[in-house]
């Protein structure tokens, strides 16, 4: 009897090892589910349709290759279709029915901001592709959100890169053109908030709505002002409108544009209309005409090749590049911290000296950016084609 209860024991203690054992392989290979909520159909399909694309590619290319410590990756990608509702319901989604460990988008800052409150609750790491400020920092109280971190260059960046430019060429008087909606009202607030530093003189504002066909009246208001300048900041199709009226009403008037035109959409909807606009931007559409000692260079060009050659036809552009950072920026940090939420966290924010598309990222438990003004070259478009300033 005895001989037969040691024998039920060792029994049970092998099946319980065994389990243990396999339990445990099973957790060393499971797979890491990565949510992703891009803007790829809809008005913003020209910022969002690239990152769609950038990230299978990126998924496959790192699975091709073993994954990360021994786990795929499974990207679970949603699109939005630019709408702010959609947003938050794919981003509960992902949370509660995918489990995923992190999530990278949106596109766009519209469809960013709803889903900051949802990721920050659950806990779990979001890095948006989206460019306002307020995306990592509550604006009432300046704290920088712990569980929320961005690759694209800031508005406020960018607005300093312009007024810079204005500065050296002797600009100082502007009109602002901006779109009604969380990217253009960001926007807004910082060319007003800088104006005063760079010694610039703002003598109009006019707005006008995401889905407007013209913008003849407000470009009329704003040629009779004294301003050697229009700064206009939107997305989507209503540069181009902007760029045309401006073309047809014989301004004179430099333009300028935000970094949110810096892919081929807007160079094929604005045309002729396009020459002669200045805009700030990453490097990645302007890589070739770097400097070989750039330290983004061979990064930029290596990715704009297996792009170019993935998606036939497809031109690289900097919105690509913001979702490239992103995922760059969460792979690395899974490979150091693995997937505990809170160990992912802090491991995304130690992110230094990391060699991107939008720049060279330097994060901090208060910087959630990483990025300075010089993430961005001034751009002017010639003949349908970008031009580095130098």
């Amino acid at each position: 009897m005895k001989k037969l209860a040691i024998v039920i024991v060792f029994a049970a203690l092998a099946g319980i090892v065994a389990f243990s054992v396999a339990n445990t392989a099973e957790k060393a290979t499971e797979t890491y589910k990565i949510g992703a909520v891009i803007d790829a159909t809809g008005p913003q399909s020209g910022l969002g349709e690239p990152e769609k694309q950038t990230l299978t590619m990126l998924a496959d290319d790192l699975n091709a290759k073993g994954g990360i410590n021994g786990h795929k990756v499974e990207l679970i990608l949603y699109d939005n279709e630019n709408d702010a509702t959609k947003s938050v319901l794919l981003a509960k989604k992902l949370v509660n029915d995918d489990k995923v460990i992190a999530v990278i988008g949106t596109t766009t800052s519209p469809t960013t901001m709803p889903i900051v409150p949802i990721l920050s609750e659950a806990k779990l790491p979001l890095v948006s592709c989206a460019a306002s400020w307020k995306i990592v920092k509550d604006p009432d109280t300046q704290q920088t959100r712990p569980w929320i971190f961005k690759t694209a260059q800031s508005d406020s960046l960018a607005v300093s890169k312009i007024y810079e430019w204005c500065s050296q060429n002797k600009i100082s008087k502007v009109a602002l053109i901006t779109v009604s909606n969380a990217f253009g009202d960001s926007g807004l607030g910082e060319l007003k908030r800088l104006a005063a530093e760079f010694k610039i003189d703002i003598l109009d504002e006019e707005k006008f709505g995401d889905q407007d066909p013209d913008m003849t009246a407000q470009m009329t208001k704003i040629k009779g002002t004294n301003a050697q300048a229009v700064i206009c900041w939107a997305t989507g199709k209503g540069p181009a409108i902007v760029a045309k009226n401006l073309k047809d009403l014989g301004m004179t008037q430099k333009l300028i544009m935000s970094h949110g035109i810096a892919n081929q959409k807007f160079l094929d909807l604005a045309g002729d209309a396009a020459n002669g606009i200045i805009l700030p931007a990453g490097k990645l559409i302007v890589a070739d005409q770097l400097p070989v000692t750039d330290p983004q260079r061979k990064l930029l060009i290596d990715y704009k090749t297996r792009y170019e050659a993935k998606f036939p036809g497809a031109k690289v552009s900097t919105f690509g590049g913001h979702a490239y950072d992103a995922f760059m920026i969460l792979t690395d940090a899974l490979k150091k911290a693995g997937p505990e939420p809170e160990k992912l966290r802090a491991e995304i924010e130690k992110t230094k000296k990391h060699a991107g598309c939008g720049g060279i990222f330097n994060m901090s438990p208060t910087d959630h950016e990483g990025l300075t003004k010089d993430a961005f070259v001034m751009v002017q478009i010639q003949n349908g084609k970008w031009e580095l300033i130098k």
